[in-house]
């Protein structure tokens, strides 16, 4: 085994990562994600008492005890390039010891579930619903950067998909990847809508938003919903799924996304209160994971 530069895996003073700011003894085996540095306060309300909490830039952490759960609940802000540093941070604290700088011999997997909002491109799927990622489209090609990229990826999947919607050899190639089984199986329930999420590298032109600025092809959105590979379909836009999924799987970990719709793109429709669907999402999946 290698060490690990200091270069490569950057320590604060007191022995913290560098961007999250935890220590290892911080860090819970159950991880909720949310974007919202402000969702972490929601999902610790329900906490029955709070080990730690650490703010860092956007990455707030909050651990606890739910229903004799030990959870952490940290923010990662929007898109997966912060996700890139949440998931390779989460991993060295459980995975590399910190003071030789050499991964560990036995390697632990954490459980992850994303909880956050989403727009649907579906008629039928309700707003307020909660949407359950089986499988994640990145957009964003952040795991292209990886070794053994076509290992964890679903590369028939991506073909189709591909050809089916005339992509753009201009934009970056599209990943697909699975969720944890394990954990889909355990967050699914008659509330939960099993389906495909993309992960776009933006709000506007990336999900085909228009506001002053056309897209590349503005009917990609039209494609992307009447696509069928097999029993699936591809559901709804958010930002950060793929990129937990895809590293999850490279790294050995367990994870999915659970969204709720706040927005139905192809009716128009959105959600009067989707602050309180969040918070009745967060307790959803803080008694599942």
């Amino acid at each position: 085994m290698k060490r690990i530069a200091e270069s490569e895996l950057i320590l604060n003073d007191d022995g913290s990562i560098f961007h999250l700011h935890i220590t290892p003894d911080q860090l819970a085996d159950k991880v909720i994600l949310v974007g919202d540095p402000g969702r972490v306060k929601l999902a610790a309300g329900f906490f029955d008492s709070i080990e730690c909490e650490v703010e860092s830039r956007e990455f707030r952490t909050t651990t606890g005890k739910y229903k004799g759960k030990r959870i952490s609940v940290i923010s990662t802000g929007i898109g997966t390039d912060n996700i890139d540093i949440v998931m390779n941070e989460l991993d060295a604290l459980v995975n590399v010891d910190l003071e030789t700088r050499l991964p560990k011999k036995e390697l632990k997997s954490l459980d992850i579930v994303r909880v956050g909002t989403s727009g649907s491109l579906q008629a039928d799927i309700p707003i307020d619903s909660y949407l359950l990622s089986e499988k994640s489209i990145g957009f964003d090609g952040l795991l292209n950067f990886y070794e053994k990229r076509n290992e964890v990826s679903d590369i028939e999947f991506e073909q189709a998909f591909t050809t089916f919607v005339e992509w753009n050899e201009l934009l970056t190639k599209p990943y697909v990847v699975d969720s944890s089984a394990e954990l889909v199986k355990r967050i699914h329930s008659e509330e939960t809508i099993k389906g495909v999420t993309i992960s776009a590298p933006g709000f506007y032109g990336p999900q085909g938003r228009i506001i002053r600025l056309n897209t590349m092809d503005n009917g990609l959105n039209d494609k992307i919903a009447a696509f069928r590979h097999g029993a699936y379909k591809v559901t709804n836009y958010e930002m950060e799924s793929s990129a937990i999924a895809g590293l999850s799987l490279l790294l050995g970990h367990h994870a999915t996304t659970v969204c709720a719709i706040i927005a139905n793109r192809a009716n128009g429709t959105s959600s009067p209160d989707y602050k309180k669907t969040i918070i009745e999402l967060l307790q959803y999946v803080l008694d599942r994971i």
